[in-house]
């Protein structure tokens, strides 16, 4: 990996003013760029090819996603482009409407995600668990991993040593120096092995043609009418929350490698205001690229945006003017750095025998069902979703069990009382059971309810409460509820007797 500066804090690291005037920095920085670039190519051309559009959209697209989120992102150093996850979403639409239907959901997408930026959208990060983000993690690595595996199936077989060497070069050309990123060195030298060998392998130019013009402004030609808005809205809002969510969780994974903290609310509206802009420009949708962010940032330490924006600006320059150059760039080359990236994604302390057996089951469970998920439909939005709910449901089961009810009759002035103690927080998983806790018929004619050691949270908790006093009362017993702290008496005073049966 990719030297960063010992001398600064991980936040002085990521100050472009502090690069750029250090010319060490600034030259990690636009190496950086320039490997991201060079492996964003045959990326971009393979998702614009399963969107159905022409790779130059792609391109453009990653173009201008790169230059504006360099400015107007929350993470510095995230890759944003072209990617599979959006560009799954709207291969429907390209292929019922064509490419301007297309450019008029990716602005629309990129509206959506300005207006759920200023919702706060972002603060939803906060309730994604541990065990989720280990388990996107985890399935990120897996899939980079998957997605290399057409690049080494019925290929010639000199790709097989030729990737090996690549991977002994990235692993090992850091433990001689770096000052130049292993990933970098990989694709020159196997280039170079390549071309003046005359070897016959699968190359860069064999993905699609490279565009040959700089993007240029357009009005997409759709008409602006209700029944547009019709077909674009699904698709549009599809990719502004499958955009937002792959974004917000790589920027998170990249707090996470640099130990600095970036703005998830800006990150949001940046990625819209990108969209925005790639759409009147002729581009497919895009968001964070994950496998050329920890290219950008693990394996070749870039810190700043000006990694990010000479991302866009190398990989249209190298494809407009040296596209016969990168054209012959071994796949073999790419295909070795993004395993290596793939391998030092995967959390491995995750699965150690010592960590699953000290871990809870149900906290294993999350990861596991995130993961398999996330593989088995390819889609990170809904694997980190069923993650997400599995959490929550194993979270709801085991607190419900922690509430305890205890009787105890006592003697009191005017008689016998049957007193019960409640202890723990009611929800609507805890509270269900609540009703079959007390002695109806068998209880004396006053009862006494002590709820101070509890704390009612919701209509399913005052409905269950509601049922107990009703039933004492078909038996003609007194009941009294005691010690609700202020948040729950309010909260029974205004939803007490009114919820119906």
């Amino acid at each position: 990996m990719a030297t960063v500066a010992t001398d600064l804090s991980p936040l002085e690291r990521q100050s472009v003013w502090r690069t750029l005037k250090s010319p060490r920095l600034l030259k990690t920085e636009l190496l950086a760029g320039l490997v991201v670039s060079l492996a964003l190519i045959p990326e971009v051309i393979a998702f614009s090819i399963i969107a159905g559009v022409d790779p130059r959209i792609g391109i453009f697209a990653s173009f201008t996603m790169s230059i504006v989120i360099a400015f107007t992102g929350g993470r510095p150093a995230m890759i944003s482009a072209a990617a599979g996850a959006v560009a799954l979403v709207v291969a429907p639409l390209v292929r019922s409407h064509g490419v301007d239907h297309l450019f008029a959901a990716v602005i629309l997408a990129g509206i959506f995600q300005v207006v759920l930026a200023l919702l706060g959208v972002a603060k939803l990060m906060r309730f994604i668990p541990r065990q989720v983000m280990l388990g996107f993690v985890n399935a990120l690595a897996i899939l980079i991993f998957l997605s290399q595996m057409p690049e080494l199936t019925a290929v010639p077989w000199v790709v097989y040593p030729l990737v090996l060497l690549g991977l002994g070069i990235v692993y090992f050309f850091p433990k001689i120096t770096k000052a130049v990123p292993a990933p970098l060195v990989a694709i020159v030298v196997l280039t170079l092995i390549t071309v003046f060998a005359k070897v016959a392998v699968p190359t860069v130019g064999d993905k699609g043609e490279l565009p040959d013009s700089l993007p240029f402004f357009i009005i997409p030609q759709v008409p602006y009418t209700v029944e547009t808005l019709k077909v674009i809205a699904p698709y549009a809002l599809a990719v502004a929350f499958v955009g937002l969510l792959e974004s917000l969780l790589t920027a998170k994974l990249v707090d996470d490698i640099t130990d600095t903290p970036s703005s998830k609310t800006r990150e949001s509206w940046g990625q819209g205001t990108a969209n925005i802009v790639t759409g009147f420009f002729g581009g497919i949708c895009g968001c964070a690229m994950i496998g050329q962010t920890m290219i950008g940032v693990k394996a070749s330490g870039g810190r700043t945006r000006i990694s990010t924006m000479f991302a866009g600006v190398f990989m249209l320059l190298l494809a407009v003017l040296f596209g016969d150059i990168v054209a012959q760039i071994p796949m073999a080359a790419l295909v070795a750095i993004m395993i290596f990236v793939s391998f030092t994604t995967f959390n491995w302390h995750s699965i150690r025998p010592s960590t699953l057996k000290m871990m809870p089951k149900s906290e294993t469970a999350v990861m596991v069902v995130t993961v398999v998920f996330t593989v088995a439909t390819n889609n990170l939005a809904i694997g980190v979703g069923l993650g997400v709910l599995t959490a929550v449901v194993l979270f709801a089961n085991r607190v419900a069990h922690f509430v305890t009810v205890k009787r105890s009759v006592t003697g009191v002035e005017d008689g016998q009382a049957a007193i019960y103690t409640v202890d723990g927080e009611l929800f609507f998983a805890s509270s269900n059971d609540l009703y079959t806790q007390f002695d109806y018929a068998g209880d004396p004619q006053r009862i006494i309810i002590d709820m101070s050691a509890s704390h009612l949270w919701d209509a399913s908790t005052i409905a269950a409460l509601d049922s107990v006093t009703d039933k004492y009362e078909k038996y003609g017993k007194q009941v009294q509820v005691l010690g609700l702290n202020e948040a729950s008496l309010r909260m029974r005073e205004r939803l007490g007797g009114k919820l119906g049966a």
